[in-house]
């Protein structure tokens, strides 16, 4: 169906280079006969093979219909009987192509592949024409595809090596015959064995989660998006938790990836979603959490949507069988495989992610299984059309690519000495950076052919930036360049597009080139290395008080300032909304501060002092309801129910102690109400909510006068409230995870 709507899609589309105005995608068997009763000529008809059975019978016996088959690899090559003995008896049927075949026995039939497997040629005839992907990449309509094998990395014993290699070495081609296939399966069943031991999955799920949060931070996916492909049902949900226990917070639901914003239209469209997702059918036999995981049918085909949203905050998808065919996410460029594949199967599958998207030079598959043999086979018989035809990229091949392009642009400062920008005081690593850009831009020739070489090298450091032969002088030169060329863009290019691929160290150099000779990590200043420290303690902003540079202490601030007040809005949203709009402010008089020094200095001083008024406040809204007799979740209630009455006028009518009793009522009803399993995926339990909060606000008269918007900021906040109930409303960090360092 995904298939037979977006060639319907392409199709209608392309009237005009078709040249027939009479495009149409056909519903059913009857539709079809009526649209070719009367018909002489001319017509293009799109339906799905499937619709061919016993009893379609002959549609037309015309010799100039032209049958057209997309994916001749597969049913479109099912002209054989097949026997199926039941209780009943013996029952005959054939394929669907050959009923196709008997609707139009004049035709002339052609069939569209990337694979052709025996069958197909079999079946269509010789090979009349090939496109290859080498073309394809050539003419820019697909990318290459790099190869990143890592099954030595997380394989660690050798017998379960051998057991997988014997299982290679027994499917070299896929069964064709029912014994073969039985035979296959038996192969499968075993090697699923061997792939879901606990210890191997806690290695792979380690690995993918330090490679795609490296690839992040490089900017080396365009936008993080990626796919999992594992090998079974069983695997891919003990993967899952794998990495959400060392991840949990990729379980989170959101809109989007934080720091991102949304525009009205995408708000529409993106719906808040986890960092990772599971995508496979649901099953009787599913333990319950992950029954509850998978979702409906109406949930998964969602799925399909916001993993398509560039902007979407689902970027990693586990699959099994779905998405690994005949689905196109052009920004997807990344895939982990842990599933033995074979031929035609593994060139749809790893062409997921081959397709053309801005700033995307290569997809990389990822190799957990040692299945490069089988890649460079399967890509040899299908993609390649011979010797010179199409090959992966490997690893290797991006390192010498990079190292190659690293020693160009060595070359190029021949004489010219950059050591300053890591050996240097702050102001003369700055300085050296700007003399750096300077000194190549004195020709136009020597400052394109610079920003060439570095695009060249920013490519391959994309595909190999998690490379161990990549030695810590070269990964600082390389970073020192990409450096350079974002000064140089923002000069010549205005807003530098790949700013966001510049390397958090990189950005933290920068950093300290702008703050300190010392950026002094917090856990040096007299605490003990395993010690947790509470953000809102009176310690600890005595240890604030203690870092020595102004800027680095307003920076470290804010950005405590803002995962406390994050952590506060999880329950209290009213509160967590005034306490940000404060914090903006804030910064915004210290980003607006004098280039005088003397007056930068008074502005600094002011801004220390309100941020930690605005600490102490957020610290107070902790125990702001004990006056009330109310607890912190009850005080959400009293805090937004009190906010919306004076923002409608209506406060006169409801004094505190009338809003404690009713903020008690609310927060008792939604825990009640929202107490069922998977309810913010339920809308029957959400609607019920919303209901029972209405009737119990409307009995208390609140609001005097029936208002839609004054009932929608309550339901906001009671909805935000069950979302993150169970979250701690107020983090402690392990000390060593915390380090003093401003933004440039």
């Amino acid at each position: 169906t995904d298939l037979d709507d977006q060639l319907a899609k392409q199709f209608l589309n392309a009237k005009k280079f078709i040249g027939d105005d009479t495009v149409m995608q056909v519903e059913s068997r009857e539709d079809l006969k009526t649209q070719l009763a009367n018909r002489t000529s001319g017509g293009v008809f799109l339906t799905t093979v499937q619709k061919f059975e016993e009893n379609t019978g002959l549609l037309s016996d015309r010799s100039n219909i032209i049958c057209i088959s997309d994916e001749a690899h597969r049913s479109q090559t099912g002209l054989e009987q097949k026997t199926t003995i039941t209780e009943k008896g013996v029952k005959r049927n054939f394929g669907f192509a050959k009923y196709l075949r008997d609707s139009f026995p004049n035709a002339t039939y052609v069939g569209f592949t990337g694979t052709p497997k025996d069958d197909t040629i079999d079946v269509f005839g010789p090979i009349v024409t090939r496109y290859t992907m080498t073309e394809a990449v050539a003419d820019g309509i697909t990318r290459k595809i790099a190869y990143e094998g890592r099954a030595a990395k997380v394989i660690l014993n050798s017998s379960k090596v051998k057991e997988i290699e014997e299982y290679y070495k027994k499917c070299k081609d896929e069964g064709a015959t029912d014994y073969q296939i039985e035979e296959s399966k038996k192969r499968m069943t075993r090697i699923d064995v061997i792939l879901n031991d606990p210890d191997l999955l806690a290695n792979i799920a380690k690995d993918i989660v330090e490679h795609y949060e490296k690839r992040v931070e490089e900017g080396s996916t365009v936008e993080g998006k990626a796919m999992i492909v594992c090998s079974c049902r069983a695997i891919a949900w003990n993967l899952y938790q794998a990495i959400t226990r060392l991840r949990p917070e990729w379980t989170e639901v959101k809109e989007c990836i934080d720091g991102e914003t949304l525009t009205d239209k995408e708000r529409e469209e993106i719906k808040p979603m986890p960092r990772i997702c599971m995508v496979l059918t649901r099953d009787k036999q599913d333990p319950q959490e992950m029954w509850n995981l998978l979702g409906s049918d109406e949930y998964r085909k969602g799925l399909d949507k916001q993993f398509k949203a560039v902007k979407s905050n689902f970027k990693i998808a586990i699959v099994v069988d779905m998405w690994i065919t005949g689905f196109d996410v052009p920004c997807l460029d990344t895939m982990y495989c842990f599933k033995p594949l074979q031929m035609h199967t593994l060139v749809q599958t790893i062409s997921r992610v081959n397709r053309v998207y801005p700033g995307k030079e290569k997809g990389l598959v990822v190799d957990y299984l040692g299945i490069k043999k089988q890649m460079n086979a399967a890509l040899s018989h299908y993609a390649g059309g011979g010797v010179e035809g199409y090959s992966l990229d490997s690893i290797e091949q991006s390192l010498k690519i990079l190292k190659d392009e690293l020693d160009i642009l060595r070359r190029m400062f021949t004489g010219f000495d950059w050591s300053l920008y890591f050996l240097g005081k702050p102001l003369e690593q700055l300085h050296c950076l700007n003399m750096t850009a300077e000194f190549i831009q004195r020709t136009k020739e020597s400052e394109t052919k610079f920003m060439r070489h570095c695009k060249k090298m920013r490519e391959a450091y994309n595909i190999c930036c998690n490379s161990e032969q990549i030695i810590k002088e070269e990964d600082d030169d390389i970073h020192f360049f990409f450096a350079v060329r974002s000064v140089i863009f923002k000069l010549t290019k205005g807003e530098a597009p790949d700013a966001a691929q510049m390397n958090r160290r990189v950005a933290e150099m920068i950093k300290d080139a702008l703050t300190s000779e010392a950026v002094e990590e917090i856990q040096n200043i007299g605490v003990s290395a395993d010690e947790e420290i509470d953000l809102l303690s009176a310690e600890y902003m005595k240890r604030l008080s203690q870092i020595p540079y102004k800027n680095t202490q307003v920076k470290l601030m804010e950005q405590l300032l803002k995962q406390v007040i994050e952590s506060l809005k999880k329950v209290n949203k009213q509160k967590g909304i005034d306490f940000t709009k404060r914090l903006e402010e804030i910064v915004k008089k210290y980003n607006d501060r004098s280039d005088d020094t003397a007056l930068a200095n008074d502005v600094i001083d002011e801004v220390v002092s309100q941020m930690v008024d605005l600490m102490a406040d957020v610290n107070n809204a902790r125990t702001a309801g004990d006056s009330l007799g109310l607890d912190f979740k009850e005080m959400a209630f009293f805090d937004i129910l009190k906010s919306v009455a004076v923002k409608y006028d209506f406060i006169d009518k409801f004094p505190d102690d009338k809003l404690t009793d009713l903020a008690k009522q609310v927060k008792e009803l939604v825990e009640q109400q929202a107490s069922v399993i998977d309810w913010a995926n339920r809308g029957d339990i959400r609607d019920t909510l919303k209901m029972n909060i209405i009737i119990l606000l409307s009995s208390a008269g609140y609001p005097p006068i029936i208002h839609d918007e004054v009932f929608k900021e309550i339901l906001e906040q009671a909805e935000n409230f069950k979302r993150y109930s169970s979250t701690r409303p107020y983090s402690t960090y392990s000390n060593n995870s915390i380090s003093i360092a401003a933004e440039p």
